[in-house]
């Protein structure tokens, strides 16, 4: 049962996840945390920071991790659990995969169409939209550990807009200022 309810979940995160991963994710948390409570809150903004920290897309890699947890939280051992990652990846990936293979088709056909440019011209500012979700639903109270994750997050920033440095030493350094600290 819980997997035909993580393809279902995931399926409609793909389907309706336009904008890429960062606007998913607030799909993603509204259906891990709040619907199914497959993860608390908290649990959720650590696997964004750690999604967001290793390779490939944020969306993909957060639907990965809470496939597994999903499957885990209902009882079955990790090795099944991984299973439940695969499910998710998979099935997040299902709608895209056969969008894009829709869209290549027919893109030559439809291209000086005016329905068809106004859609396209519709769905940016919404992924906009999605996105800035995303961002203000991670940055509420519960989700702060400390009043010191706003000052790495503005020191971060004054770094990179100021001395241009790479983001994996960004990254580097704040993860070694967590650990130190923490």
């Amino acid at each position: 049962m819980i997997f035909l309810k993580i393809f279902w979940v995931f399926l409609k995160i793909g389907i309706f996840g336009f904008g890429g991963g960062y606007a998913m994710l607030s799909l993603i948390q509204d259906e891990v945390v709040t619907q199914n409570l497959w993860m608390t809150n908290k649990e959720f903004t650590d696997l964004v920071a750690i999604s967001q920290t290793t390779p490939g897309p944020i969306g993909i890699n957060t639907a990965t991790y809470a496939g597994y947890k999903a499957v885990e939280n209902a009882g079955f051992s990790p090795g099944i659990a991984v299973l439940g990652s695969i499910l998710a990846t998979l099935t997040v990936n299902l709608p895209a995969f056969i969008l894009i293979i829709l869209i290549s088709y027919s893109y030559r056909k439809f291209k000086n169409n005016p329905w068809f440019k106004a859609l396209l011209r519709g769905i940016r500012p919404l992924s906009i939209a999605l996105i800035g979700f995303a961002a203000y639903s991670l940055m509420t109270p519960q989700n702060f550990i400390d009043n010191l994750s706003p000052v790495f997050f503005l020191l971060t920033l004054l770094i990179s807009l100021k001395f241009k440095w790479h983001p994996v030493i960004l990254i580097l350094l704040i993860a070694l200022a967590g650990m130190l600290i923490y």
